[in-house]
């Protein structure tokens, strides 16, 4: 297994800093502020980040949840048992994965969706051979349907095929702009961490990835980089070398940011 720098990576001249990611995004970001279903701005803003990413000369991969369609329901919530709300949520992101693809496609992005279960009439199924294949000839690749398997979150599906792929690190876009010490939404003197371990994410139990994805992740030396997706041109920049949100590497400790909490804007 490669190793990785311990720091923020820097890009060599205009070269990015980067040569594969993973991009993982909750389905909520595409429901934009009706909070549900898929809203055609917001879908809009999210393929133009990715196409923009993808202009730098990095190989994109994404991982997309569907909790804007269907979360996985928690037994006794609904009447239904978690493994089939698993599966439910399994599909609702086939469901986002083929909005990406469609509005990616249109934008001249050329895309490929991936499903981790057999879904041939809407999509291939996952093979890594083929998915790293498309990477190198300038694709998109969309995973969807999760690891497959219920108990597993999407957070882990983005940890799992970035180990898959040999992905350089897992961007995690989010609505705030990093990982926080408490909810900064809350706690107006939240503190948000520039830089952190996997182990100290672990020990801690901040609000990185679940804890299986952040162990994946650690076990196979993957940085993370949790930043706010809300902000236009953040996941370039991050591509780019530039510090945005919160690098979770292995390398050293935690360093809090000297502008102490701040809110992430839209751009």
């Amino acid at each position: 297994m490669k190793a990785r720098a311990p720091q923020r990576l820097r890009s060599r001249g205009s070269a990015p800093a980067f040569r594969r990611v993973v991009l993982k995004l909750s389905g909520e970001v595409l429901a934009g502020d009706r909070g549900h279903g898929l809203d055609v701005a917001a879908v809009r803003t999210v393929c133009e980040e990715i196409a923009a990413v993808r202009r730098l000369g990095v190989e994109v991969g994404v991982v997309i949840g569907g909790g804007n369609i269907f979360r996985g329901a928690q037994p006794g919530e609904t009447g239904i048992d978690r493994v089939t709300g698993d599966q439910m949520g399994m599909l609702a992101t086939v469901i986002n994965a083929l909005a990406l693809q469609s509005r990616l496609e249109a934008l001249g992005v050329p895309t490929r969706v991936q499903t981790a279960f057999e879904l041939r009439p809407f999509a291939e199924p996952y093979i890594r051979r083929r998915a790293v294949r498309h990477l190198q000839k300038g694709r998109v690749v969309i995973f969807a349907g999760g690891t497959g398997s219920p108990f597993f979150s999407t957070d882990t599906a983005a940890a799992l095929r970035a180990a898959e792929i040999g992905a350089d690190a897992v961007l995690k876009g989010t609505k705030v702009d990093g990982v926080y010490d408490r909810d900064p939404v809350r706690h107006r003197g939240a503190r948000r961490f520039d830089r952190l371990t996997h182990r100290e994410a672990l020990e801690r139990g901040l609000r990185v990835m679940d804890a299986t994805a952040i162990a994946l992740c650690m076990e196979n030396r993957t940085p993370i980089v949790v930043f706010a997706l809300g902000v236009r041109g953040n996941a370039r920049r991050i591509c780019r070398g530039e510090n945005v949100g919160t690098l979770v590497t292995d390398g050293a400790g935690a360093r809090v940011s000297r502008a102490g909490a701040t809110r992430s804007r839209r751009g």
